[in-house]
């Protein structure tokens, strides 16, 4: 479970640094950190993190993070990151802030010889949407284990997810309606109660039906041991997704359940929700176009507990064919287990096939990293 938190907040790593620099303060509401190395070459990477716990701490305050931008910060870039207004789900504000900061840096220190975006799990999908949005001001993006699809396509996994397991093993979760009340979510469960309530329930449905906790888990693409994880976390984003925007935003009334051994049994039993807000309440802001024209380079593992690959990828290659975008994208890939679950050696190997990419013109090969 420790090895889990990690992965989730990219904290398992601490290089020394020759940072020159740091830049620190806060834009409308939202604190930011700039990092200059000792051989700082004039380039900039706009870094977005991904989804905090409410209540966290915060990604400027964690002395690690620095380190953790060592396959940037060794190449010569300045790294700038915004904390954003909000934790939790904040694409939107995500996307804004970073913009923010990114012409602070520019106002203060002159516009970069290059500059690129990167992030990882929610900064990928910050980092897609920014260039999306705001595509002429990088000349390349770096999403990693990016939660790259349509926003309410991938959170409702997390819905259908509990759905089927509160269908099959009743009573360990709460039912999806308490969670999508916003009148019951006032508040998300903090990160310390989410992880001990997954570690109650790892233990309590393995002792009942370990074989049925495996079927739930290959069908949603996970691994046995990390279904409770996953589950609390899903319920954390669900309650996060009704407090901002003030109800259930997913609709199931129509799903057909399907990949369990007895499938008419999990759609007799689910609980079955109508919407009481739009989707485009939370969604549609930045959501997915796959209208890219910047070389743009996504890294993902072969196995994420919390991104599988298929939605991370898969979905917004869709979108890209649509738009007839595929010369700007491509993808990597290594053989980490865990949500991104990257070495610093893979994520400086795949960083520098995205600026000889740029460089170049030629666009980097698609296949695997060691």
């Amino acid at each position: 479970m420790k090895k889990i938190i990690a992965l989730l907040l990219f904290t398992n790593a601490v290089f020394a640094q020759k940072i020159a620099k740091i830049d620190s303060g806060a834009i409308n509401g939202a604190a930011f950190r700039i990092v200059f190395p000792e051989n700082w070459k004039g380039k900039l990477v706009m870094y977005a993190h991904g989804y905090e716990f409410m209540g966290s701490p915060l990604q400027s305050k964690n002395p690690e993070w620095i380190s953790r931008m060592k396959p940037f910060t060794e190449r010569g870039f300045a790294v700038a990151a915004s904390d954003y207004r909000n934790q939790g789900l904040a694409l939107v504000q995500g996307v804004d802030d970073t913009e923010a900061l990114r012409q602070y840096f520019v106002n203060k220190y002159g516009k970069p010889d290059s500059t690129f975006i990167a992030g990882h799990s929610m900064g990928g999908g910050i980092t897609i949407a920014t260039l999306e949005n705001f595509g002429k001001n990088y000349v390349g993006g770096f999403p990693m284990c990016p939660l790259a699809g349509r926003i309410y396509l991938q959170t409702k996994k997390e819905f259908d997810l509990i759905a089927a397991f509160n269908a099959l093993f009743p009573g360990y979760m709460p039912s999806l309606g308490e969670i999508l009340d916003k009148n019951q979510s006032t508040k998300p469960v903090p990160m310390n109660v989410a992880f001990g309530k997954a570690m109650k329930i790892k233990k309590e449905i393995f002792a009942k039906d370990s074989l049925l906790a495996a079927d739930i888990a290959d069908r949603f693409d996970l691994k046995p041991d990390d279904l409770p994880f996953a589950l609390a976390f899903g319920e954390n984003v669900l309650r996060d997704i009704a407090i901002k925007g003030g109800g259930n935003p997913y609709d199931n009334t129509n799903t057909l359940y399907g990949g369990f051994r007895d499938n008419l049994q999990v759609n007799q039993k689910v609980e079955r929700l109508t919407a009481n807000i739009a989707q485009d309440k939370l969604f549609a802001q930045y959501d997915r176009t796959g209208n890219i024209d910047k070389p743009t380079l996504a890294l993902h593992t072969v196995y994420d507990q919390l991104i599988p690959a298929e939605m991370a990828i898969g979905r917004y290659e869709n979108l890209i064919q649509e738009k007839g975008k595929q010369d700007y994208f491509t993808v990597k890939y290594t053989d980490g287990q865990g949500h991104c679950n990257f070495t610093e050696a893979q994520t400086g190997q795949a960083f520098d096939e995205l600026r000889a990419w740029v460089k170049t013109g030629k666009k980097a090969q698609a296949g695997y990293i060691k």
